[in-house]
């Protein structure tokens, strides 16, 4: 017996040995990416490029991108305003699609729509920029035209959301439905048993209760579309100032930003080491949005455990 005992507890401090160093590699991997990126993003701000510099403040704030006078404040502006209007049109339906599959659908039907969406949650962005290049846009355009609405042939900031929202929906989608199913069937028996219908049981029980699972997914899909680039690049128009605020007008965004031309800027160059800088304010602009879902996540949470 005491041997068995000891060999489980070797066995364990290995496993946990395992994991450990698993642990640190991610965290070295994830250190050693911000790292190079932002000794190259610095660069631009403290080197002189054949006489031309980057001043900090001017280039958070600017409302032009155009080479040496590289600014990024209308860019960070338009990023935001794309991610939100993706939310506002996803999230909704993301979530009504997870309730019908989770509490409504016949499993044979539930099952092929899961699948479905675990299908269209692994696509990659290339194709969904493809759809949204060869179809989004066009719809776009002749929508427009129509209406007498002039549109640099489709690419605007529409035809951006919408790509958006077809590749953050799967995601929220999935954790929305784990969230549901995961809600104690006690509580819905209840909650029939007071006499509430199915449809009252469903929206008043079954998504409250799954909120915190759904603002789980709603933050990974703000992840996503944060760090879009390809899709975005297709659609988005590449606007050189700004901010921009209407549906049809052409927009950028930080990804399409630090995508663009990078292939063809010269290594060392400012046109190359500034799109590290973006990227760098980029991550600022991942890590305080993400804090403060994760802060409005937490409040829900003890809301729900409050109620």
């Amino acid at each position: 017996m005491e041997k068995i005992k000891l060999r489980n507890k070797r066995a364990d401090k290995i496993v946990k040995n395992i994991l450990l160093v698993t642990a640190v590699l991610s965290a070295v991997f994830i250190v050693i990416i911000i790292g190079i990126v932002a000794i190259r993003g610095l660069r631009p701000f403290f080197l002189s490029y054949d006489g031309a510099t980057v001043n900090f403040f001017k280039f958070i704030t600017g409302t032009k991108y155009y080479a040496p006078e590289y600014r990024i404040g209308y860019i960070i502006v338009n990023t935001i305003y794309v991610v939100l209007l993706a939310i506002l049109l996803s999230a909704p339906i993301s979530v009504l699609t997870a309730l019908f599959v989770a509490k409504m659908a016949p499993k044979f039907l539930s099952n092929f729509l899961t699948t479905t969406i675990e299908v269209l949650a692994s696509i990659p962005s290339i194709i969904f920029g493809m759809f949204g290049k060869g179809y989004v846009v066009i719809l776009v355009r002749n929508f427009a035209d129509k209406f007498g609405i002039v549109t640099a042939g489709g690419q605007s900031t529409i035809a951006t959301v919408i790509v958006l929202a077809m590749m953050i929906m799967p995601t929220i989608t999935m954790l929305s439905i784990t969230a549901i199913k995961s809600v104690p069937e006690d509580m819905e028996h209840g909650s029939l048993a007071l006499g509430a219908s199915s449809t009252q049981t469903m929206f008043s029980i079954s998504l409250n209760a799954a909120k915190p699972g759904i603002f789980a997914g709603i933050i990974l899909g703000v992840g996503r579309a944060l760090g879009e680039a390809t899709a975005v690049t297709m659609v988005a128009g590449g606007r050189g100032s700004g901010p921009t605020f209407g549906l049809f007008g052409t927009t950028r965004t930080l990804t399409s930003t630090i995508l663009t031309g990078i292939n063809e800027a010269n290594l060392g160059s400012l046109e190359y080491d500034i799109r590290f800088s973006i990227g760098l304010v980029l991550i600022v602009v991942i890590l305080v949005v993400n804090l403060i879902l994760n802060g409005v996540k937490k409040r829900l949470g003890k809301y729900y455990e409050k109620s």
